[in-house]
């Protein structure tokens, strides 16, 4: 058996241990965790959530809200630890990164500024970018409210949607996992492409203005 496999199987074994603990309250603290911990995939939680649903192991609604207060808890958690980072604190850790300019920081925040709702409503339907949003969105110090109620709304849709899938595939539920891997390894792929392409045009800007300066 390959490690990812090995991986996967501890996962569920981890995912299924809390349920059968907690019942619906475990698939929610499973999801607050793969919140916090984003190597944690909720490709794999959700869909076994469902398929215990399936077996009368938990109820389906039950599932499907828990899942939905585990999202939050957990993104909560990570806008909080954006807030205490704050803005200053950002600017400091950003004047000692390399390549990395304040002025970037800037037209960041601004961005968000200009759709921060959009970021927050769709980022929870994308693997990694769920996690991560809910920082900046923490820093910027988006009203709590509404950062609330949308992260509610993206993962109701995201975890309705793998939940039910693991509760009509039944046993076969892993198979959601290998679909939605794919969709991870795509948007990964586009991330790693666009911080490289990045980096590389930062490089050229910097020799530039050196050469200038010479």
């Amino acid at each position: 058996m390959d490690t990812g496999a090995e991986n996967l199987n501890a996962i569920a074994a981890w995912a299924v241990s809390l349920m059968e603990t907690l019942g619906g309250l475990g698939a929610g603290v499973a999801i607050a965790a793969e919140n916090l911990f984003p190597p944690l995939p909720s490709e794999v939680i959700l869909p076994l959530a469902g398929f215990a649903a399936a077996q009368g192991t938990l109820g389906l609604v039950e599932v499907l809200i828990w899942t939905t207060v585990g999202s939050i808890v957990g993104a909560l958690a990570l806008y909080g630890i954006g807030a205490w980072l704050g803005r200053r604190r950002m600017y400091a850790i950003v004047e000692r990164m390399p390549l990395i300019k304040t002025a970037d920081v800037e037209r960041t925040e601004a961005w968000f500024e200009r759709h921060g709702s959009k970021a927050v409503f769709f980022g929870r339907m994308i693997p990694i970018f769920r996690s991560l949003i809910s920082i900046p969105a923490g820093i910027e110090r988006m009203p709590l409210l509404r950062f609330t109620l949308l992260t509610a709304a993206g993962s109701a849709i995201w975890n309705t949607i793998f939940v039910l899938a693991g509760f009509y595939l039944g046993a076969n539920w892993h198979i959601v996992e290998d679909y939605a891997g794919v969709f991870q390894k795509v948007v990964i792929a586009v991330v790693v492409v666009a911080v490289a392409v990045w980096i590389v045009v930062r490089v050229r800007q910097v020799r530039r203005n050196r050469l200038a300066v010479d």
